[in-house]
């Protein structure tokens, strides 16, 4: 029997946090790996050096460092609830558009929030004009693309998460109802919690921590 892959992850990483959910989805069990990032295993550095999580080692020959790229993989080797039926063309381009449009207004927008800068409401309008139209999609059907969750729905979901939690009170009171429910119910959900467990740094030598067979 071949070994497992190996997941080197860090709990609150978005993009960790999104290849996470891929490998619970796809019920792709791995060994995981959460970094510390001021002391990065050479493993993790080894296998890819781009230095950052996530990176999935499927075996010597087979490095994934791209948390869509998880994704798509693990989902593609089994995909029980069809996540990636429909459109994929459209799931992707929405994805791309939260990577590159989104997440660079959010991070301007919770480095404004965390050092008071006086462009933060100018940086959260940014951000407002993305989440504006995930909230008119939503008047549409349930979920991102359709009825049912999908891809598209999982790989966005720890950006608008970072989003809810810059400006909690205000976010609360902001004109998006329908992400908000989308959120809570993403947050209800029970990958979501195991996405979310709590796991001690590794080092070399700790006993193998089993993930996302259940």
């Amino acid at each position: 029997m071949s070994p497992l892959p190996i997941l080197y992850s860090l709990r609150q990483c978005p993009y960790a946090m999104r290849a996470r959910m891929g490998l619970l989805l796809a019920k792709q069990p791995v060994i995981l790996r959460d970094v510390d990032m001021k002391n990065k295993p050479t493993d993790m550095l080894t296998a890819s050096p781009k230095a950052t999580v996530p990176v999935l080692v499927i075996n010597q020959s087979s490095v994934i460092d791209q948390s869509l790229d998880i994704m798509l993989w693990a989902l593609s080797e089994n995909d029980p609830s069809n996540l990636l039926q429909g459109d994929q063309v459209a799931m992707l381009e929405l994805i791309h558009r939260t990577d590159n449009e989104f997440v660079d207004a959010l991070k301007k927008y919770k480095a404004a929030s965390r050092y008071h800068d006086v462009e933060k409401d100018s940086y959260r309008l940014h951000c407002e004009a993305y989440i504006s139209d995930l909230e008119q999609r939503l008047t549409q059907h349930e979920y991102m693309m359709g009825d049912t969750p999908s891809l598209a729905d999982y790989a966005i979901l720890p950006f608008i998460r970072q989003f809810s939690r810059v400006e909690r009170q205000w976010y609360r009171q902001a004109p998006y109802p329908l992400i908000q429910c989308w959120l809570n119910k993403h947050y209800q959900q029970t990958v979501f919690t195991q996405a979310m467990a709590p796991h001690k740094p590794w080092h070399k030598g700790d006993a193998a921590i089993l993930f996302g067979s259940s």
